[in-house]
């Protein structure tokens, strides 16, 4: 894929690195502190052409971060997308790193042919990308009752029949501590 030079406001959004782990590793605890995603990051960072993982960078400093992991459904041949984890380091939230990344993630996932990405996020923050719930196409573990209105789903055009079933995903993705707090 194509890397992107710097955006207006000085952020440069690229593919992330093998270089990069070590930043991440300090990113995902400051954002999240209650949640333990290193392991899941360090799979996503080492996964290859099943993620699209990728950085944004200001004033040389890795300050946000986002992945899509390819996924399917029992019999489907369309491309499906999970998105997570998304991070931003903390003094640069609200500044629209996040926003930044999101939308070029979905650019790219389109532009190669995508067809649908879900996430378990917050219904607000992801509705601004034209996230909508999402009831055919189900996680691999239930989630908890109040997890439940944040599984949300963006397509990219018509999907004929509709998808329905349980999302597949990579081993890295089956674990149920990441599907229930």
């Amino acid at each position: 894929m194509e890397e992107r030079g710097p955006m207006n406001d000085g952020i440069e959004i690229r593919e992330s690195r093998r270089e990069d782990l070590a930043a991440l590793e300090v990113l995902h605890p400051a954002a999240f502190p209650d949640e333990d995603l290193l392991p899941l990051v360090r799979d996503l960072v080492g996964a290859g052409g099943d993620v699209l993982s990728l950085v944004a960078i200001a004033d040389g400093e890795l300050v946000g971060h986002v992945a899509f992991t390819r996924c399917g459904v029992a019999g489907r041949t369309e491309r499906i997308d999970l998105l997570g984890p998304l991070a931003v380091a903390p003094a640069r939230q609200r500044r629209g790193i996040g926003a930044a990344l999101v939308g070029e993630g979905l650019r790219r996932l389109k532009d190669d042919g995508g067809s649908l990405v879900l996430v378990a996020g917050d219904p607000a923050y992801y509705a601004r990308f034209g996230f909508v719930p999402e009831e055919r196409v189900v996680p691999p573990y239930p989630l908890p009752e109040e997890w439940r209105g944040g599984w949300r789903s963006v397509g990219f055009g018509e999907i004929e029949p509709p998808l329905e079933g349980v999302l597949e995903v990579p081993p890295l993705w089956m674990r149920p501590a990441l599907w229930a707090p």
